[in-house]
């Protein structure tokens, strides 16, 4: 099983982090809402260790879903959060407490953000192939 490391850095108008390997190596990075107090729908999953697993959600079709029952994040409940996918979005407002991957950082609109999410998520896909995978989520 692979394992991964997403160090973040915290801002008020959202989360910036770099999604590792274990090797160190750099996959791509990563936008998401603000730290809300894992407040559902609006902020960020809490730091700590997840299961990264194969989802199909209705909205955003293939992507990836973060759990950790200890964390209160599951795929479908009941938890305290559900449904924290990694879809494709270039800015955290187009995130409700979901993960986008980019390949760089930019700005969008007048609002920090990632770029190019669409191709970073089709890499971040084939890195990951269908498979589960592990997930420590850590501020940098």
């Amino acid at each position: 099983m692979k394992y991964y490391q997403l160090k973040r850095r915290y801002f008020e108008h959202g989360t910036y982090s770099y999604l590792f390997r274990s090797d160190g190596s750099r996959v791509c990075c990563f936008v998401e809402p603000v730290w809300a107090n894992n407040e559902p729908f609006k902020s960020c999953v809490p730091e700590g260790d997840y299961d990264l697993l194969p989802h199909v959600s209705n909205k955003y079709g293939e992507c990836y879903a973060l759990e950790s029952e200890y964390l209160g994040v599951t795929v479908s409940g009941p938890s305290i959060r559900d449904a924290c996918l990694w879809h494709i979005a270039n800015k955290p407002s187009q995130l409700i407490g979901c993960g986008a991957p980019g390949v760089d950082f930019g700005c969008l609109d007048g609002e920090w953000s990632v770029v190019s999410s669409g191709t970073a998520f089709k890499a971040l896909m084939k890195e990951l192939s269908g498979k589960p995978a592990k997930l420590t989520i850590m501020k940098e």
